[in-house]
């Protein structure tokens, strides 16, 4: 059968959840996560009674965590902060006058709800609409991305990509970054846990910087004479489509990019325990491990070798993994093709938002990726993500996911209750959650 590609857009690169809290309160039952999405929720979650409402629906189909997210990718947040501007609008709309995340967690907390404050991390601006401190005030916090038709250039320009990302080794922004980190934990003590989304590099392309190429340097202990090529040089396939061909150096600059990935995983964890030593500290990423190198992450156990797997990977970079650092992990299964006998049929090709080419094979499902998920993050337990919007044309489906990611994983994480709300798709997830265990 003829493949499809298919372009799936993650909107928030996977929401990560503390497992670790719930196994400390001796609970049997899998965790349930549901996704507030910041921009999407602006205007309906203005409103405490909103907040209120949905919680209550939410707990009546067996969800057992709120994931707020309370730093977009414009870095802005949503609360009051020293560190970083507060959200006042969007699109029009202005935030209410009250305390949006401790409104979340003292309504959440008194029915025995979970929340967690999602941020996204290594984004400081929208480039849609020219907007947040990497548009405002810090624009040398813009990666420099490699791109095909005009060499290297900010982020910023690149206008198809509507996140403004950071060069994750940016020491200014570390520092900052890591301050609204332990603010937050500090201000909010409460609060059960943190999940961190977009701990990443943009994509293959990023980052090309000066300070990345100094830093490489130092790494491999030899000048780069030809840069970026040594690194990749961006060439046609047959069809004409722009692939990065590898040069001499891009197997030590993939592991390089994951140590810096890993390093400041292990800095964050360390740094947001030191302020509350019992907080859950999660993440979320993208299921699709055999082309995430391409974002700088290894999320698996260290005691799995992708050397021995992949092409892309050095024997060092099992070194760089940080699943073990995880309390909680959520990732995205986002696929429309649920069961391995329905990909066989279909024989799909994927193409996920920070992958430079097509993918395809038994990943590329929700059960065969949650059964490779667990043989490379051994007893680390993992939460199935789903993209709720992907099943707008057969809502039947959104039920199947549901069961599978229940069914297949430790647990489940829906993104995003604004595309259920928006087309009335509570039935198909109450389906779901009772084909799937969550609901009795």
């Amino acid at each position: 059968m003829k493949k499809v590609t298919f372009f799936i857009v993650m909107l928030f690169s996977v929401a990560l959840v503390s497992y670790g809290a719930t196994k400390k309160k001796g609970a049997k039952e899998k965790c349930a996560l549901m996704w507030f999405d910041a921009e999407a929720n602006f205007a309906r979650f203005s409103h405490p009674d909103s907040i209120d409402f949905y919680l209550k629906k939410i707990k009546s189909l067996g969800f057992t965590h709120a994931i707020v997210d309370i730093r977009p990718i414009t870095g802005e947040v949503l609360y009051e902060s020293a560190y970083a501007p507060r959200m006042e609008e969007w699109h029009g709309d202005r935030r209410g006058n009250f305390d949006y995340l401790a409104h979340f967690i003292k309504k959440a907390h008194e029915l025995g709800i979970e929340v967690h404050a999602a941020l996204n991390v290594f984004s400081a601006g929208h480039n849609y609409f020219d907007r947040g401190p990497i548009y405002s005030n810090h624009p040398e916090w813009a990666s420099m991305v490699y791109t095909p038709d005009k060499g290297i250039i900010p982020i910023t320009q690149q206008k198809e990509k509507y996140a403004a990302m950071i060069n994750p080794i940016n020491q200014d922004f570390q520092k900052n970054i890591l301050n609204i980190l332990k603010e937050v934990v500090r201000k909010y003590p409460d609060l059960d846990g943190i999940m961190l989304d977009r701990v990443r590099y943009d994509g293959i392309s990023a980052d090309f910087s000066d300070l990345s190429r100094s830093k490489f340097e130092a790494y491999i202990g030899e000048k780069i004479a030809h840069f970026p090529t040594d690194i990749f040089e961006w060439k046609k396939d047959a069809e004409g489509k722009d692939y990065p061909a590898r040069g001499k150096y891009f197997m030590k600059w993939i592991e390089w990019r994951t140590k810096n990935i890993y390093d400041f995983m292990a800095l964050a964890r360390k740094e947001v325990k030191s302020v509350n030593k019992n907080i859950s500290f999660g993440t979320y990423t993208g299921a699709w491990y055999p082309s995430y190198y391409e974002v700088g992450v290894n999320f698996a156990s260290k005691k799995y070798d992708p050397s021995k797997d992949f092409d892309w990977a050095t024997p060092a970079y099992k070194n760089y993994a940080y699943g073990d650092l995880m309390d909680l992990y959520a990732t995205g299964n986002y696929y429309t093709d649920i069961t391995k006998e329905e990909y066989h049929k279909k024989n799909r090709s994927v193409r996920n938002e920070t992958d430079s080419q097509p993918q395809s094979g038994i990943w590329y499902c929700v059960e065969g990726s949650c059964e490779k998920l667990r043989g490379i993050l051994k007893e680390n337990k993992f939460m199935g993500g789903i993209l709720v919007d992907q099943f707008y044309t057969d809502p039947s489906k959104l039920s199947k996911a549901i069961e599978m990611n229940l069914k297949a994983s430790d647990g489940l994480m829906v993104f995003d209750i604004v595309h259920i709300i928006n087309k009335n798709l509570w039935k198909e997830v109450e389906d779901g959650m009772r084909d799937g265990g969550a609901l009795k």
